[in-house]
């Protein structure tokens, strides 16, 4: 099960990140009220029964840690695979999120290929920013600096496949930015996922809010974010009725679909729970100032899987679509249906994309076929 953030805080965090737009244009009151006052009892039972049942985020590695160039301790695990099984498969997660929100990702390679999982800075079992306790702001370029980091420490030779959701993805493009070399012709990166993420113009991100109601949450969220990071006593407070109020924001901004395995819903609550709302406010202004839609050139020619969910709030598909406007070679993909947290909500359809990716991405390495249950799965049609 997802851990609370080694940099301590409060839970119910992930309300804000997740769901500001909506609360503050009274958006789905109607679903929050309905949920508040029927069978809350029932509610926290069925929460205790998923809990002690479902083992998703239990996978664990070789763990190790790896200083930031600020000395921030950043937290990775190694999922070892036989020699030469092919490219080494790295995993950057995204905003109130951790490395175990690659479950079934982690799963379906695991024994296969060698994976890195990292935890991001202030996120997860990563120590909280030191730059960000001195007084510096937080920035995307800054998590690509912590993934050369960890390349550096856990990968220093060989192909590498690099796999971001949201603002991993982000990360991953902010590495491009500061390090093409990594990227082009004899550079050791072999192909590239990008998973609901967005490469710019964040601000136009309508967050399924009529167009007036969008530009309102977009002025006023900012401020409210740091007032409320400011404000760790005054949240926590709110724990006894945040906790119903925040699953029915969190399973819109997560999933698209009303069918998504109650567990994996439990499961995403409790990976954005563990954020707390100092680091939700440490990195919420970080996404207005992303914009590394010219570094992008430096994934062309390699390998490319830009995939995402039709019914994504937080980084809508048109935000992919542009991605591989950019990237003609691209392979894009649209899951029907599909939310923001596509990963656990279509695991089948993710996981066999992936596979064809590692087979592309193996075949430009030159590290020889794959292992024969990733080929037949990149071959398989997704069962979600």
């Amino acid at each position: 099960m997802a851990e609370e953030s080694s940099s301590g805080g409060v839970s119910r965090a992930g309300l804000i990140g997740i769901s500001l737009g909506v609360l503050a244009a009274g958006a789905a009151a109607g679903v929050a009220i309905e949920r508040l006052t029927v069978g809350r009892a029932m509610r926290r039972r069925a929460r205790e029964e998923l809990d002690a049942a479902a083992a998703f985020g239990s996978l664990r590695g070789t763990a190790t840690t790896v200083p930031a160039a600020d000395g921030t301790e950043l937290y990775v695990e190694v999922d070892e695979a036989p020699p030469g099984a092919g490219p080494t498969v790295v995993f950057c997660h995204g905003y109130c999120l951790n490395q175990d929100g690659w479950h079934f990702q982690r799963a379906a390679l695991r024994g296969a290929l060698r994976t890195v999982f990292w935890d991001q800075r202030s996120h997860g079992r990563s120590e909280r920013s030191r730059s960000y306790l001195a007084g510096e702001a937080a920035s995307i370029d800054g998590l690509g600096a912590d993934l050369k980091a960890v390349l550096d420490a856990v990968v220093p030779e060989g192909p590498i496949v690099l796999v971001g959701h949201s603002m991993g993805g982000m990360t991953v493009m902010a590495l491009a930015d500061r390090h093409p070399e990594l990227f082009g012709p004899g550079g050791r990166v072999a192909g590239v996922a990008l998973v609901g993420t967005l490469a710019g113009d964040w601000d136009a991100v309508p967050l399924g809010l009529p167009a007036v109601g969008a530009k309102v949450v977009k002025r006023v969220a900012p401020g409210v974010i740091r007032a409320l990071g400011r404000q760790v006593q005054l949240v926590e407070a709110t724990r006894r009725w945040g906790s119903d109020l925040a699953a029915v924001f969190y399973r819109r901004f997560s999933f698209g679909g009303k069918d998504v395995d109650p567990a994996v819903v439990r499961f995403a609550e409790q990976l954005l729970d563990a954020t707390p709302i100092d680091v939700v406010a440490e990195f919420y202004p970080t996404f207005s100032a992303h914009d590394k839609r010219a570094a992008l050139a430096a994934l062309e020619g390699l390998p490319v899987l830009v995939l995402a969910g039709t019914k994504d709030l937080l980084t809508p598909p048109e935000y992919s679509e542009a991605i591989a406007a950019a990237l003609p070679g691209a392979r894009l993909v649209l899951v029907e249906g599909a939310g923001h947290l596509v990963m656990l909500e279509r695991p089948g359809t993710v996981d066999r994309e992936l596979a064809g990716l590692l087979e592309r991405a193996a075949e430009r390495a030159g590290t020889g076929p794959l292992p024969d249950a990733l080929r037949e799965r990149a071959q398989q049609p997704a069962e979600d």
